[in-house]
């Protein structure tokens, strides 16, 4: 039995962690993206955190603001592996109405 729940836990500590859209305050939120390996580049980490919080703020027809990102940083061993963090607001889109021009 012990042989079998070793595996298992090896597997399920390996896996990629995604936060998905967090509120954190008033209007603010937070998204985050953490690689399963080292192997993994920040840079992928950190254009998915941004296209989720875009989608997000887009899908409440407003515009993203950024306030901050963070990354993970290096040597990429013993648990601290790639993580790309973005803290962002969605602002109302400023849009003017075109006026009607008369002849």
């Amino acid at each position: 039995m012990k042989l079998y729940i070793f595996p298992f836990l090896f597997f399920a500590c390996g896996c990629a962690s995604n936060s998905g859209v967090v509120a954190i305050g008033s209007d603010t939120y937070m998204v985050s993206r953490q690689a399963a390996t080292g192997f993994s580049g920040l840079g992928t980490l950190k254009a998915d955190a941004m296209k989720e919080a875009n989608d997000y703020c887009t899908s409440q027809k407003k515009a993203l603001k950024v306030i901050s990102t963070e990354e993970a940083k290096p040597p990429f061993i013993f648990g601290n592996f790639p993580k790309a963090e973005v803290q962002f607001t969605c602002e109302n889109l400023n849009i003017d109405e075109p006026e009607d021009s008369q002849p």
